[in-house]
């Protein structure tokens, strides 16, 4: 599986021995955690706040059921308990889930589960929510309609995806040598990603996907991060884990990594995030 920003082939499984003893130059600062630790705690500090003020505009409150599907980490799950409320419930499903293992206390309930491949949970949702989920599961199809299914009627799902084809830059300012380098190992990186199925438009087709699956009140909104230190680590972990795959496929030698990477740990270019398309639906109620 793949993921267009932050993770690379399986980002939910710890990088390889490879890619953790590698150091990054001197300059740069020396990672405490796992790579993939780094980047989930980097993308909470980037799109929680859109994701949250999107819930809370889909009115999930005390005895809310949730279906969190996909799990980086307890950011979101812990900000949905505090919605629902002991009489609420949230469910958290991933293939992998050694990162919220730690949550499941009531209401919580996690459960190893694979979205594009199994059926839905054999209940109903106020509120299913994925995020950076279905760009890296090969049924995009059946993954939305397990989930579509899963809603109750008048319920709400919330998928939001990174779209790297709308942007593709990690300087959008590209005026020196240092973001001239950013930019094209960054164009190396998504070449990558393609090689591996990704898909780098999907997030653009949401909308139109959630109307074709039958949800009533289709909306969406992109955030674009830009210029923010969460940026700036989320790119220093990412280049971390996927260096070995850019040297061994020749797209880019040890010493421009090393370069870039100082370069990122200066704090001296505005470095950008993949825009993340945020589209939201209700299901119909019954007649």
């Amino acid at each position: 599986m793949t993921q267009t920003d932050g993770h690379f082939v399986d980002g939910r499984r710890a990088p390889t021995e490879t890619q953790t003893q590698r150091q990054p130059p001197t300059q740069a600062p020396t990672p405490t955690k796992t790579e993939a630790g780094r980047r989930f705690d980097a993308l909470a500090a980037l799109f929680d706040p859109t994701t949250f003020r999107h819930i809370e505009k889909l009115g999930i409150g005390p005895g809310g059921r949730c279906w969190e599907v996909g799990a980086y980490g307890n950011s979101v799950v812990t900000w949905l308990v505090k919605k629902v409320g002991p009489t609420g419930r949230v469910l958290v499903t991933d293939t992998d889930i050694s990162r919220v293992a730690s949550a499941a206390r009531p209401p919580v309930e996690v459960r190893r589960h694979d979205v594009g491949a199994e059926p839905p949970p054999d209940e109903s949702f106020d509120l299913v929510h994925a995020r950076h989920v279905l760009v890296h599961v090969p049924d995009h199809a059946r993954a939305l309609q397990s989930m579509v299914k899963a809603l109750r009627p008048g319920g709400h799902l919330l998928v939001e995806d990174t779209d790297p084809a709308l942007q593709p830059l990690l300087c959008p300012d590209e005026h020196g040598p240092a973001q001239e380098l950013a930019n094209r190992l960054r164009q190396a990186f998504r070449a990558l990603l393609a090689e591996r199925g990704a898909d780098l438009s999907y997030g653009r087709r949401l909308p139109r996907l959630m109307r074709e699956a039958g949800l009533r009140q289709v909306e969406a909104d992109v955030h674009f991060p830009l210029a923010s230190p969460a940026c700036a680590e989320l790119e220093t972990a990412t280049v971390q884990e996927v260096r070995a795959h850019l040297v061994s496929a020749g797209r880019a030698t040890d010493e421009e990594i090393d370069r870039h990477l100082m370069n990122v740990a200066a704090g001296e270019m505005d470095l950008a995030t993949a825009p993340m398309i945020s589209a939201w639906g209700r299901k119909a109620r019954k007649a």
